[in-house]
C-alpha cells in the first residue's frame, strides 16, 4: 500500500503539471474582408468591405513559436460605379464572391507573454480557398460569371485562355499585436494578406474577346455580363473591339482579413499558460507525510 501511495505521489504531480501546461488553444476571429484587383484600386480600404469570421486551433511549440490552423469565411465585392477612374466607370463591371478558406500557418511572437502583457507577432503559411464570382444582371438575377467565359476562357477561338479553377492555393501572411488579458485569454488585432496565383478572383484580367465568338460559344448573357457600359445613362452602347484592354493581367488579385482575434486556452492554465506565456502558478499537489 505504501509503495502504491509513493508511486501515486510521484506520478500525480507530473500528470497535473502536464495538464496545466497544455499548449492547445481555441482561436476566434471577427473582422472584415476585402480585396485588391481590377475593380478595387486601393490596397487597403474599408470601402466595399464585408464581415469576416474565423475559427481554429493553435498549438504552442515554444514561448515564441506556434502552429495554427483554421477556417476563414468572408466575402469580397467591388463595383466600377464606386471607382474614381473614369475608364473603369465607363466599363461598369461589378462582382461579388464568397470566400471559404482553410489554412495552416506558423506564428512567431516577439516577446514571451509569460513575462510581458503585450507583443507584436507575425505569421505565414499555406491556404486552400474556394471562390465563385457572380454579379446581378439588369433584372436582378444572380449570374455566376466563371461559366460564361467572359474573357474567352475555354473558347475554341482562344486556345491560350484556359478556364480558371474556383478552388486554389494561396500564401497567407501578415502580422498584428496581442494583449494578454488573463492567464488563459489573449486578445489580438491582426491583418492577414493572401497572395493569390490567379487574376480572376473578380472575373477580370486581360482583354476583350470578339463579341460574336463569345455569343456563339456562351450565349448573349456572356456578352451582356462581360461589358456593361451600355447600361449607363450616357454609356457607350457599342461592345469594345477585340483586344481592347479590360483588366491588368500583370498584377494578380489579393484578398485579406483584418480584425480582432481571441485565443482561449483549452485545458490547464499552468506554467506556460499555453500562449507562449500566459500566466502561471505551480502545482499545489504535494506528497502526504510519512508515506514510507
Amino acid at each position: 500500500m505504501r509503495k502504491t501511495t509513493a508511486l501515486l505521489c510521484v506520478l500525480l504531480p507530473v500528470l497535473v503539471q502536464a495538464q496545466e501546461t497544455r499548449r492547445l488553444h481555441l482561436t476566434l476571429f471577427g473582422g472584415v474582408t476585402n480585396y485588391q484587383g481590377d475593380l478595387q484600386e486601393k490596397a487597403f480600404t474599408l470601402q466595399q468591405s464585408n464581415l469576416g469570421l474565423g475559427v481554429g486551433l493553435k498549438y504552442d511549440l515554444t514561448p515564441h513559436f506556434a502552429v495554427r490552423g483554421g477556417i476563414q469565411y468572408g466575402s469580397v465585392e467591388a463595383s466600377d460605379k464606386k471607382s474614381t477612374d473614369t475608364l473603369r466607370q465607363a466599363r461598369n463591371l461589378s462582382f461579388q464572391s464568397k470566400i471559404l478558406e482553410g489554412n495552416l500557418m506558423l506564428e512567431y511572437t516577439l516577446f514571451n507573454l509569460e513575462n510581458k502583457k503585450i507583443s507584436p507577432y507575425i505569421f505565414g503559411g499555406i491556404a486552400l480557398y474556394h471562390f465563385d464570382p457572380f454579379a446581378y444582371d439588369t433584372l436582378g438575377n444572380k449570374i455566376f460569371l466563371q461559366p460564361l467565359s467572359t474573357e474567352g476562357q475555354g473558347i475554341q477561338q482562344y486556345p491560350d485562355r484556359k478556364p480558371y479553377a474556383r478552388n486554389q492555393f494561396a500564401i497567407p501572411f501578415g502580422g498584428g499585436i496581442k494583449f494578454r488579458i488573463s492567464d488563459n485569454v489573449v486578445l489580438g488585432y491582426e491583418i492577414g494578406l493572401r497572395k493569390l496565383f490567379t487574376d480572376y478572383l473578380d472575373d477580370v484580367s486581360t482583354r476583350y474577346v470578339d463579341a460574336t465568338a463569345l455569343d456563339v460559344e456562351r450565349g448573349a448573357k456572356a456578352v451582356e455580363m462581360s461589358y456593361r457600359g451600355r447600361e449607363l445613362k450616357n454609356g457607350d452602347p457599342n461592345y469594345p473591339a477585340e483586344g481592347t484592354l479590360r483588366g491588368n493581367a500583370k498584377v494578380k488579385d489579393w484578398y485579406y482579413f483584418q480584425g480582432l482575434t481571441l485565443t482561449i486556452g483549452i485545458g490547464g492554465t499552468g506554467n506556460n499558460g499555453g500562449f507562449g506565456g500566459g500566466g502561471g502558478g505551480k502545482s499545489r499537489l504535494g506528497c502526504p507525510k510519512n508515506v514510507y
